[in-house]
């Protein structure tokens, strides 16, 4: 990479700091502490039992030492491994706006792994497109989440080709050994990833976030426009002067994501959808908040 090029991805990447650290607050990190489960039980303390207490919790070496009754005490291991699954495929580079779908992306990744900072998770990466494009492993620290937000952008930058999920799936299942929370990162504009998603949700707590653009919802009236796939290259001319044509797509692009939510509760797996317009740090707090509330519910 040359030295221009380095400066302004630093530049970039400075950027998205300032502007996460400008939206993560108390209520953002309390409720993904609340939201999401440890990996198990810790040992917190040793007190004499109390009626009601659960009999097979009596530690009966310290009771048989002390003459009195003996509990321990667990609470939940709070440390999370944390691994962001993130699309870098052609389509992700696509923006009508002021930023990319990629670009969104690494802002939601530096957000998350702000929060997730404060409570002291390990967070890795996994880019991938049609193929896996880099790999970190789950780190702690500062310098790991802003080489997190780095690696997206500067994947962007040379987003190319088709998108593999199924395989990105199946690959992270493979080597993550670990229970972790999962965030997939993409537009899902690919097929037959649906198996892959059940079997890694199956061993993991997955999150899903779908990110789409405005124009992909709903297109200007801007007469004969030249179209191009990023990932395929393909190209077609439409006629967005016709208002049928507009509404067409329309229909289609909320007949997709209706169909693409469905699928995500088929897998079991938690979503999130953004477009351009939404508020990254306002979705996750209502995400946070709904999801603490179920899991309040199961226990």
């Amino acid at each position: 990479m040359k030295e221009n090029d380095t400066k302004e991805l630093m530049s970039r990447v400075r950027g998205i700091r300032i502007f996460a650290n400008r939206l993560v607050d108390d209520r953002l990190a309390g409720g993904y502490r609340s939201s999401f489960k440890g990996q198990g039980l810790e040992f917190d303390e040793i007190r004499a039992y109390e009626p009601g207490d659960d009999v097979r919790t009596i530690d009966w070496n310290v009771t048989a030492r002390t003459g009195f009754a003996q509990v321990k005490r667990f609470v939940e291991e709070r440390q999370l491994t944390v691994v962001f699954l993130v699309d870098v495929s052609g389509s992700q580079s696509f923006g009508s706006g002021g930023a990319t779908k990629a670009e969104r992306a690494a802002e939601l990744c530096c957000l998350l792994s702000l929060v997730s900072l404060q409570n002291r998770d390990d967070v890795g990466l996994v880019l991938f497109s049609d193929r896996i494009v880099k790999a970190l492993p789950p780190r702690k620290g500062r310098g790991a989440a802003m080489r997190i937000v780095r690696e997206v952008l500067a994947a962007q930058d040379s987003a190319a080709g088709g998108t593999d999920l199924k395989g990105a799936l199946e690959w992270l299942g493979a080597v993550q050994r670990r229970r972790a929370v999962v965030f997939v990162a993409s537009d899902f504009q690919c097929e037959g990833w649906q198996k892959a998603m059940s079997a890694l949700s199956s061993r993991h707590d997955v999150v899903c976030c779908a990110f789409s653009d405005p124009a992909e919802r709903e297109l200007p009236a801007a007469g004969l426009v030249e179209f191009e796939d990023p990932e395929t290259g393909e190209e077609a001319w439409v006629d967005l002067s016709s208002a049928a044509v507009r509404r067409e797509w329309a229909l289609g692009a909320a007949a997709r994501r209706e169909a693409l939510a469905a699928d995500f509760r088929r897998c079991r797996v938690d979503s999130m959808f953004f477009g351009g317009d939404s508020d990254p740090a306002a979705a996750l707090r209502r995400f946070f908040h709904n999801r603490a509330v179920r899991r309040g519910r199961r226990r």
